[in-house]
């Protein structure tokens, strides 16, 4: 141990060899620098209690901490728990930062418990990366209850707050999520500022803007009960194939001020604008949304290729002061080209639950392709399935036809089961297990494939091909000759466009490892 006044109060190592602490307990030391518990140190174990930094990380700093709890300890600058470390399998609970990262900063934290944090910024955790872990009643001043400049991967953020944005989330990556019941006295209840993939925001509130989420990317995520008083589920930002329900404000129950492609709303409350208020809305389906006021379905804003029906108002039910609709299923009857009054012909109304479309409905081939956004519906379907995009949120994929029948029909396969395990493309795999994979079964360059393994100071860097709406399970062996040979590395990894990567941490520890990777968890 050296300078253990200054930084490590508790324990200190130097930069060429850590400090090695096994169940050990650091209780009421300090440091005038950074680490008032421990400095450059390997915890095992071991619970660091009220220890204080006048710098950064009041619990430990640039430490790797395993099975370790850290209560109650403090931070003058940064990391009131943990600053600039990686913990695994940790807890961090009633920990303070004066400024960032209540319960930990610049950290790498998997499978850890963060609850009853508190910092100006990020009262959970700041600029760190979080895997697996559950955020609960941490509290920032200012703004990113929760998280701050973080990225967040299958991590769950439940009853955080800030003051001033983001009661969950604060200018953070977020995939696989959860945030619920998370608050903010200003804007983004949920989330402020965020790239948020495959989330669900559920109960969330804010006083001004964005129950669920404000001025961020949404993709793929599910807005449910969430309030504010404009933009219930979201405002401002881009919401692509999202699905906004029960979200209520005064204006724009659904979504306010926002950018929404292939999106569905459905019953969302407010004022004005039950669905949305001052939207864009690009091939979305709006019904069964209500205003006290005006305009159950939209108030205000442009729409395009979209279906705007069964909605309840005193005055304009379904829409009102859209500009000029576009390619629009509404009544009455808007101005614009190609609108037109007919009913949509839901599947089932009942509960707004399927709101996809019967092989009758006039909806189908009815707008407008140079309005269409993204490559895929709402369930992930080709967007454009007969030549000529579809109205509303789902595009209908053949007459009589579902899953990988619609598939071979989308791709000019026969469906009545002679294609089902042919390989058109000569690429290894038959037509079902092309439809599995998310890969073009005319196209032998897509197919998924493991491309490499790299050695990395971290590990084995596997990358392999993939697509963006398929999630994958990695598995290693050992041993081939083992049985079973192959384990589970790690699972529900979303997609990426191309080619997706994981890295094995553990594969340090073995002299030479197999890999496999499949689609789903």
């Amino acid at each position: 141990m050296w300078n253990a006044a200054q930084s490590g109060g508790g324990a200190a190592g130097d930069p060429s060899l850590l400090c090695v602490l096994n169940n050990c307990t650091l209780t009421g030391n300090s440091a005038t620098g950074s680490g008032g518990g421990a400095y450059r140190a390997a915890l095992n174990n071991c619970t660091l209690t009220t220890n204080l930094a006048s710098l950064n990380g009041g619990g430990a700093a640039y430490g790797t901490l395993n099975n370790c709890t850290l209560l109650g300890n403090s931070a003058y600058y940064n990391g009131g728990g943990a600053w600039n470390g990686a913990l695994t399998n940790c807890t961090l609970t009633g920990n303070s930062a004066s400024q960032h990262g209540g319960g930990a900063s610049d950290s790498m934290l998997t499978y850890c418990t963060l609850t009853g944090n508190s910092a100006s910024y990020g009262g959970g955790a700041s600029a760190g990366t979080l895997v697996n872990c559950y955020l609960s009643g941490n509290r920032a001043t200012n703004s990113g209850g929760e998280a701050e400049g973080d990225t967040l991967i299958n991590c769950t953020l439940t009853n955080n707050s800030a003051s001033l944005g983001g009661g969950g989330a604060y200018s953070g990556t977020l995939t696989n999520c959860v945030l619920a019941g998370n608050s903010t006295d200003t804007d983004g209840g949920g989330a402020y500022g965020s790239s948020l993939t495959y989330c669900t925001l559920t109960g969330n509130s804010a006083y001004y803007d964005g129950g669920g989420a404000y001025w961020g990317a949404l993709t793929n995520c599910a807005l449910t009960g969430n309030s504010a008083t404009i933009g219930g589920g979201a405002s401002g930002g881009t919401l692509l194939l999202c699905a906004l329900r029960g979200n209520r404000a005064i204006y724009g129950g659904g979504g306010g001020d926002a950018t929404l492609n292939n999106c569905l709303l459905a019953s969302n409350s407010a004022r004005f604008g039950g669905g949305s208020y001052l939207g864009s809305l690009s091939n979305c389906t709006v019904a069964g949304n209500s205003a006290t006021n005006q305009g159950g379905g939209t108030h205000s804003g442009t729409l395009r290729n979209c279906i705007l029906y069964f909605n309840s108002a005193p005055a304009n039910a379904n829409y009102y002061n859209a500009g000029t609709p576009n390619y629009c299923c509404t009544t009455p009857l808007a101005t614009g080209t190609g609108n037109f009054t007919n009913k949509p012909l839901f599947m089932d109304t009942n509960g707004w639950n399927n709101l996809r479309l019967q092989s009758n409905s006039p909806c189908i081939n009815a707008g407008d392709n140079a309005g269409s956004v993204g490559a895929t519906d709402l369930d992930g379907n080709a967007r454009v399935a007969g030549g000529r995009v579809d109205v509303g949120a789902y595009e209908f994929q053949g007459v009589g036809l579902s899953g990988f029948t619609a598939w071979l029909w989308q791709y000019g396969l026969r469906t009545d089961g002679s294609d089902s395990y042919g390989d058109a493309d000569n690429d290894g795999f038959n037509n079902w297990q092309e439809w599995i994979a998310g890969t073009d079964p005319t196209n032998s360059l897509s197919a998924l494939q493991l491309l490499s393994v790299a050695n990395t100071p971290s590990g084995a860097l596997i990358t392999w091909s993939s697509v963006t709406n398929r999630s994958y399970a990695l598995h290693g062996a050992v041993d081939l000759g083992a049985t079973p040979a192959f384990s589970l590395v790690q699972s529900n990894i979303a997609g990426s466009a191309g080619t997706t990567s994981w890295t094995d941490t553990n594969a340090l520890a073995h002299p030479q490892l197999f890999y496999r990777v499949e689609v789903g968890n």
